[in-house]
């Protein structure tokens, strides 16, 4: 299980990834981040990131009928979004390289 710290900075990224592939709710971007690997995230965490995404403009929010009750609230990227997701992904490359070469010198300097 990935600790909740070390998620906290990526997650709002990881979020615009998954609606960026296409319009989706809440409930379904927690399902898919742990079919990625993430492991359980709770919706008391996403809900509140989903809604700084919306008031920032990243994120556009759409009533939709649902045939299991309630209407969802689903969620697509604007172009804000897509800006701020190619941000994302810039600099989390940049910084898995960094942390990449960090950890391989440190197994070079523990190796007989």
């Amino acid at each position: 299980m990935i600790p909740s710290q070390l998620l906290k900075g990526t997650l709002e990224g990881c979020i615009l990834a998954v609606i960026r592939k296409k319009p989706t709710y809440g409930y379904e971007i927690a399902q898919q981040l742990a079919a990625y690997g993430f492991g359980r995230i709770a919706e008391g965490t996403i809900y509140p990131l989903l809604l700084r995404l919306e008031k920032n403009g990243a994120v556009q929010a759409q009533l939709r009928p649902s045939e299991l009750g309630p209407q969802r609230k689903y969620y697509a990227l604007t172009e804000r979004g897509r800006e701020e997701l190619a941000a994302f992904m810039g600099s989390y490359a940049e910084l898995t390289q960094a942390v990449n070469r960090l950890l391989a010198d440190t197994r070079k300097e523990e190796s007989p």
